[in-house]
Order: structure tokens, then sequence, then C-alpha cells
């Protein structure tokens, strides 16, 4: 076995040992609206807002002193390409709202869409287990997007992880898909790393809580598709 695929299997065996001796969830809560708000979702969410707020000084400040704002809007997803990490605090905030906002159809789209994204992440060379590719499923024309990505927006936009609210550039949109594309000719995105450093602070506050826990911050990271499988209790997760 490679060194590749032995590396996955100790991360997942990790992952597995995080949920399981921690104070988070991996699937058990029922669906609908009715799901009460736990107090690690309720101190997630104040988190974010508390972040949104001082991204939002900082973009007001770049403005005001530089007259630099983003190119950021709604319908430009490139970034939702890239490979977006979050931590357990954050995974498990993120199913509740999925588990509580969205309807049945949209949690099984959804869950069609995350296992799109493991099969191509599968296929990829080095990666295991390939096995979990259907055999003749044609990935050639998959882009693997954020599989919470829907007509061209985020379909959990409010509960969207650390990465994803603190990412801002001053570029063409377009130059986002020079990270994700090898042959681009494009130049590299001119991030707003302003704001990034703005929202550093709330970020060790997770960082801090996931650590009272009992839990090893750094271990609880993965990729946004593998945690929200986790978390849904997806028969296909890592």
């Amino acid at each position: 076995m490679s060194r590749v695929s032995l590396a996955f299997l100790s991360k997942k065996g990790e992952m597995m040992n995080l949920i399981e001796n921690g104070k988070f969830g991996m699937g058990t809560e029922p669906f609908g609206a009715d799901i009460p708000i736990a107090a690690q979702e309720s101190f997630v969410n104040g988190l974010y807002a508390s972040m949104d707020e001082a991204t939002a000084r900082g973009l007001d400040r770049l403005r005001r002193e530089d007259g630099i704002t983003p190119t950021c809007q709604l319908g430009c997803y490139h970034c939702c390409r890239y490979h977006i990490l979050m931590n357990i605090a954050e995974a498990h905030t993120l199913a509740q709202y999925v588990k509580r906002e969205l309807s049945a159809d949209q949690i099984n789209d959804l869950r069609m869409r995350t296992q799109q994204w493991h099969e191509w992440d599968n296929s990829r060379p080095g990666r295991y287990p390939s096995a979990n590719v259907d055999e003749g499923t044609d990935l050639s024309d998959y882009e693997h997007c954020c599989p919470l990505l829907v007509d061209d927006a985020c379909s959990a936009y409010p509960v969207r992880p650390v990465v994803c609210r603190t990412h801002f550039v001053s570029s063409h949109p377009l130059n986002c898909c020079a990270a994700n594309d090898p042959e681009s000719t494009e130049d590299a995105p001119v991030v707003l790393t302003s704001i990034v450093t703005a929202a550093n602070p709330f970020s060790v506050v997770i960082r801090d809580h996931i650590e009272k826990a009992g839990l090893d911050f750094s271990r609880s990271i993965m990729l946004l598709p593998h945690w929200l499988a986790t978390e849904m209790g997806w028969d296909f997760a890592v």
C-alpha cells in the first residue's frame, strides 16, 4: 500500500476518534426546523457574526483609505473550486444548518453532489480508495466545485467556513481560475490579506475552543466535502 493510502487511512482513524471522543455529533440528529440550536452551534455562529463585523470594518477601511474594493460578487464562484478546509466545530455547525434549513429534496441533491466530489477526489492519481469510483463513471467534465454551490451561489451561506468568509480579491474574478487551472495564463488573484489578518483573532478563539474540548485542533481539519459527508452520516464518508 502506498504512503498516500496509509496517510489517508490514518487520517480517517483520527477523525473518527475525534468525533467519538469529542463533544461533536456525527449524523445522529433528526432533520427539520425543530432541531434545537445547541451551545456548540451558538458559539460558532456568534463567532461568525463577530468575524463578519471585523471583516466589514476592514473592507470599509480599505475603501476609504486606499480606494480598494473587492471584486467578489454574487455569481462569481471560482473560489468555490478551491480546496476548502474547515475544522470540526465549523463542520458540525454546517451540518446542523443543512439538516434544519434544507428540504429533503435539497439534502438528497446535496448528497449526490458530495458523492460526486468524493468520486472525483478518489479518482485522482495516488488517491485512496480508487475502488469507490463506480465503473463507467465519467468525470472528465466534472468541475469539482464545492457541493454546497447551487445556481452559482452558496446554499449554506450563513454558515460558510472561515476560509470562505475572509477570502476577498481586488483582481478580476477570472484571475481566480489561475489557482485551480495549472494551464491558465491568467495572473494569480490579488488577495486582500489584511482581511484575513483582521479575522485571525477569531480563528484563534475557535482553535482554543476546540482544544479546550480535549481535541487536537490541527487534526480536526479536513476538506469541507469530507467533513460534510461525515457529519451527515453518509456512507461514502472518509
